[in-house]
Order: C-alpha cells, then structure tokens, then sequence
C-alpha cells in the first residue's frame, strides 16, 4: 500500500514537507498527529497485543520555528543563482533562529514525566525529547492500542490508530519516532558478489570463484558456450580503489580530499572494522593506508529496550559498515572518516545517529547505504527525517543516500515505487551503474545497472530472470522539488500522480553499483576452518553512495570549499556543462562463475550470464535525465572544477 496523494498536495513547500502540519481535534481536549499510523498495522496483520509491561523509547519530535523561511533560506544557500548561495549557518545559528525553543522542550518533558515516562537526551538542535516507560504508559499517554503485526515478513510492533497528544502540545509537536517499529523495515543497500543479500563477518563466510578478471574484458569464457552468439568476458574479481579512481577522473588532480570529513551511518559497529580497513588499504592500496588518526567511530550504546542485534541482522550491517568505510577512503584517501553507529536498525537509533552528525556539524558529508522498501512511512518518520535534512542543507553538509538495490520495487511490491528515505527532496539520492574499466584504468563504458541472470544448465542457458538494480523512479509522498524543474521530463515527474501533478524522481546522480561489476572488499568473515580475513566482490547502491561521497570529498579539496547539498548545481550543470556523463542502455553482460557453497569448489561450481543493463523494468536507462541513472555520472577534472 501506498501513502495517499493527500500527504502529497497538503505537505508540499518547495519541494518537502512542511514542518508544522495543523493536528485534528479529538475528544477530550486531545489532537490527533495525522498519518501517524501505519498503513501496513491493519486488523488483517495483526496477531497479538503488546504486553502491558514491556518497555519501549521514544523520541517525541519537535516543530521548528519558522519552517517555510527555513525551506526558503536552505533553497537559497544551495542555489547558485541566489545571492546567499553558500552563506551557510553554523549549528548555534540554526539553533537560535529555527530550533523549538527552551519553553516548548519544557512543556513536553512536563508531559511526559506526568505520564509515568523517564526523560532521556534532549540534543544540542532541541530536536527531540527521548523517553522510556512501558507500553502501557505509551498506550495511555497517545491514547492508542499497541499491538504486533506481520508486514513483509517481520513481527513489528504500532499503534491501532493515530497517535494523538494534548491540545495544548499539538502545535510544538512535529512527530513521535519509535513507538511504532517502521523502520525496522530499512535494510542496507548491498548487494554480495552472489547477487542476493547474505550475512557477512562474523556471520559466513564468501569468496568469489574463478576465473574473473583483473579488468573488463581480460578474460573471455571460450569453453562455455555462447550467449545470443557471443562468447562473453568474465566478470571482474572486483575493482581496487585506484581502478576506481581512475575511471572517475579523480586519481591525477593533486588532492585526495585531506581537509574534509566523511560521515558514515549504519547500524551497529563491527568488531573487525579498523583492522579490516587497514588491512584492505594495505593490501590493495599501500600508497594510502588508513591511518588510526584518520579513522573515528561513534557508536551509541545498546538499548535494551529496542531491537536486539539478532533481529537486525547485525551481520548484516557490519558488512555495509565495511564496504562504506573501505570505499569512501579509496576513493578520497585524505579524507577523514567518521563512523556513526546507531544503537539498532529501529527509527529511534538511525535518526538519532544522523542527527547527531547534523547537529554538531561533525562532518561536511554524509553517507547513508539503506532505506525501506518503497514509500510506505508514518508521516512522523517522513516529517522528522525531513526536517534532519533541512538542518543539514542549512549548515552547508552534503547527505547522500543510496537508492536501493531493486529498482522500481515491482518485483516486491506489485506497483512501482522508488525507496524512502532516497526519494526525499533535501538529501541526494545516488543511484547505481554498471562500469567496465579497461587495462589502463579508463571507463570503457558504464551503463545503468539492471542485471538480470541467465543460468548455464548441462550445456543450456536458462531463461534471463531480474536480479537486483538500481532503485528509481517517481515519489507519491514528495512534489517535485524546485532544482528538478525544467531538467526531469514531465512524463516521468508525472508518473504515479494525478492530473497535471508532479513528483520528485529518482535518483539524482549515480556511481558504480552492479555487483557484477563491484569492489572489492575485504573484511573478517568465518570459514569452516575457522575465522580471518578474506577478500570478495561486492556492489549495490550501498558501494555508490559512498564512492560517490568520496568523489565529493576531492571535489570539497580541489575546490576549497564545502559544497553542501549540490542538486541545485548538478541540475544546472546538466544544461551549461559536460561536467556529468550522460549514462546511456549498452547491451552488454558478463559470464560468472561462483561456488556452489560460497567458498570453495568442493561443492561444484555455478555458471551464469549476467545482462547489465536489463529492459524487463518500468525504469529504463536512456540519453538525458533518467530514473536508473538519474543525471548520470562525474565526469572527471571537469566535474571537480564546475561542480
């Protein structure tokens, strides 16, 4: 199910939401929050009450002051025809001007504690009042039932209605985050060398089978036979950072991002995870080995309260945690890398990381490689994270998101969707290509990244079925934002609208993402012979985003500046420059070969083409602007000077 488009028409300033949405009236002297519940928590998917005694935290959200000058100011500063572009705010600007104020915090705090809660962190943005109590307390303070409810194959727990709070707070209030379970639908946007979402260290292990190649077309399968007529090159065993920068234009201007912070947020922290950086840097990159002084983590601590690691495949995370970090620095070896662990894959804990970074202005970019799947988010969820973003665009800070790793959605959801939180207006979404770098480090092509697989069984290939790919396509929750117009062609914007409305569209800029055109990454992983570390092939948007992040990052060097939030420029940039690649279909494929077991042949070996840029979708990848590739990719030195 889909977000009405009344969330749409009501909520769209400039692009976003609005901060302040008007609360209804109900019995009692209460008002209800609207859209605060799930549309997945129906009757149909229930199977149980929450009991009375459990404990849960929450976070109640606050409005900001003045939200539309805000939007206006954060239009200004990013847009390069305005006469404030870049005259960003500091923290303590944005906190004095628009955060909700001393008062306000204290008049929820009164609320809360009346009601039996605890209070926890207000943050330096006044973004937020934390509490903790039990569902019962929650149940009567919102006026809700809680209860647990079977969606997309997880139990999770919300609210039978609309949260509602006291009359009087309706106004200060912007959202609650977390007495629902929402997000713990965000999963990271990886994709493993097999092409399917696996656990990684200290879950099992995998290795990528032989042969591949060094590079694009360094060895072709001759042995196997031909695909529609041609005998195919084997897939690349995973491109090193300095392949990647080569290809990127970013390996030969005399900076390496030194001077600029990158941000990274997941869930978790692997245990591995300096050691296993340093190690691939190493390894595969010795000239540019991450230094202790270069590497930070921030990991908040465990909450008991929420979702334990075993329900959010950890694992999991600790792998998008390695691929971010390990990319983002081989892209731009100078920079320093800050990692921010949220304390579960719940909403309270990656927003609250997120904020973090945002609210002390930590870093000049940031890194996010997950998201929900489709647009399906309480409108709480949707507001806050909204508003998180809009503080960023302020301070001049740079997010990125990957776009998710299976394209329109159909396949899971039966109707077209792109992912939130890519689809939202105030961050820059990155989808994901599929790159071919030659023997000389050059980009022999790069088209988008659809891969579809076609199976080789006794001597016959199989019928190509879809696999994964780079998310896309147009928002219902969001309008279309100022710097799309005139660039995105309407019949995309106008898809899943009505009438002559028009939606944000995604992605806004791509990188390499095909799995099957990857990195390689390195990381402690258990084998049967025990546990070490080892190397393997990975991709999906969860690689683009941060190999994106870091081409920003020497873009931030080259230029002296930090550019912050840059779609207003590249929409630009598409109609002045060459300074982005247009990414256009290229038929292509590659011949894999993987273990049957996933780390040795003793089990047997698994051959299969894999299409790279599959049409079988409702995106497609086309000359211009497009919903697999969006604007398409950096175009070396010229990006780096324009941008």
């Amino acid at each position: 199910m889909r977000r009405s488009s009344t969330l749409l028409l009501s909520l769209a300033v400039v692009g976003g939401l609005t901060g302040a949405v008007p609360a209804t009236a109900s019995a009692q002297g209460r008002s209800d929050i609207p859209q605060s519940h799930p549309l997945w928590a129906n009757a149909q998917a229930k199977v149980a009450d929450t009991a009375p005694a459990s404990k849960l935290s929450f976070r109640v959200y606050l409005n900001q002051r003045d939200n539309a000058g805000a939007e206006a100011l954060a239009q200004a500063v990013s847009d390069p025809d305005s006469k404030t572009y870049r005259q960003y705010l500091s923290p303590d600007q944005v906190r004095d001007r628009f955060a909700a104020s001393d008062a306000t915090v204290n008049a929820v705090k009164s609320w809360l504690t009346g009601s039996g809660f605890s209070i926890g962190d207000v943050p330096s943005n006044r973004a937020y009042v934390e509490a903790t109590g039990t569902a019962d307390q929650t149940q009567n303070a919102f006026a809700v039932k809680l209860g647990k409810y079977k969606v997309k194959g997880q139990t999770l727990r919300a609210a039978d209605k609309n949260l509602s709070v006291p009359a009087n707070l309706a106004s200060d209030v912007l959202g609650v985050v977390g007495v629902d379970q929402a997000t713990n639908l965000f999963k990271p946007d990886h994709a493993t060398g097999s092409g399917t979402p696996s656990d990684v260290a200290p879950g099992p292990g995998f290795r990528n089978a032989k042969p591949c190649s060094a590079y694009y077309g360094e060895k072709v399968d001759t042995t196997d036979p031909a695909y529609n007529g041609k005998h195919l090159p084997y897939a690349p065993c995973g491109y090193t950072p300095a392949q990647l920068r080569s290809a990127y234009g970013v390996d030969k201007v005399g900076t390496d991002g030194k001077g600029t912070t990158i941000a990274i947020v997941d869930a978790f922290a692997s245990p591995t995870i300096y050691s296993d950086a340093s190690t691939y840097a190493k390894k595969n990159d010795p000239q540019h080995p991450l230094k202790q002084s270069q590497f930070k983590q921030h990991v908040f601590p465990a909450n008991p309260v929420l979702e334990p690691p075993d329900q959010c495949d950890a694992a999991g995370w600790y792998g998008e945690e390695t691929l971010d970090v390990e990319a983002a620095h081989g892209l731009a070896p100078g920079a320093d890398i800050l990692y921010v662990g949220g304390e579960s894959c719940e909403d309270n804990a990656l927003d609250v990381a997120l904020n973090y970074v945002i609210a002390g202005h930590k870093a000049d970019i940031v890194s996010n490689s997950y998201g929900d799947t489709g647009e399906d988010i309480p409108a709480d969820e949707v507001k806050v994270f909204n508003q998180i973003s809009l503080q960023a665009v302020l301070e001049g800070i740079g997010v990125y998101f990957s776009s998710g790793d299976n394209g329109d959605e159909v396949a899971r959801l039966g109707t077209p969707s792109p992912d939130f939180s890519a689809s939202a207006p105030w961050i820059t979404a990155v989808g994901g290509t599929s790159i071919a770098i030659g023997k000389d480090g050059k980009r022999i092509f790069e088209t988008g990244w659809e891969t579809s697989k076609s199976s080789l069984t006794n001597g016959v290939y199989g019928p190509a079925a879809y696999t994964s790919g780079s998310g896309g396509g147009t928002s219902r929750l969001f309008a279309q934002p100022f710097y799309q117009k005139g660039v995105v062609p309407d019949a995309l914007a106008k898809k899943n609208q009505t009438g002559n409305n028009k939606g944000r569209v995604v992605p806004d800029i791509s990188a390499v993402g095909d799995p099957n055109t990857g990195f390689l990454v390195g990381q402690t992983q258990t084998f049967p012979d025990g546990a070490y570390y080892d190397q393997y092939r990975i991709g999906g948007t969860s690689l683009a985003s941060p190999v994106f992040a870091g081409i920003m990052a020497v873009a931030d060097s080259f230029d002296h500046f930090h550019h912050g939030f840059i779609n207003p420029v590249i929409y630009k940039l598409t109609s002045r420059t060459s300074a982005i690649s247009d990414v256009k279909h290229v038929d292509a494929a590659v011949e894999r070969v993987d273990y049957a077991n996933a780390v040795d042949a003793s089990d047997g070996l698994l051959t299969s083409v894999r299409t790279l840029d599959y049409q079988g979708l409702t995106i497609h990848t086309t000359p211009g602007y497009d919903d697999v590739t969006g604007l398409g990719t950096p175009n070396g030195l010229l990006f780096l000077l324009l941008v």
